[in-house]
């Protein structure tokens, strides 16, 4: 991240590195049932921004169109994710 400038130096006691479990609060499949709640997931990239979180189950992209998919986005000061 040398490359890519900042407004202000990132917070290094929450940093994020590819291959971490975290948890992130999401619409997701349970059994037969759509909810929104925590679940599981692995850090699959990270770029200046944001984070990439794979996930096993289907999670769901939007409150309104639903498209089943296995990845989100998040920014990285997302209160949304945490460290597992």
């Amino acid at each position: 991240m040398a490359n890519i400038p900042f407004m202000r130096a990132p917070d290094l006691k929450d940093t994020y590195e590819v291959g971490d479990s975290v948890e992130a609060f999401c619409d997701h499949t349970k059994g037969d049932q759509r909810i929104k709640g925590w679940l599981k997931g692995t850090v699959v990239q990270i770029d200046a921004k944001l984070i990439a979180v794979q996930f096993r189950t289907n999670i769901y992209l939007t409150d309104g169109w639903m498209v089943p998919d296995h990845i989100l986005w998040y920014p990285e000061a997302s209160t949304q994710i945490r460290k597992k």
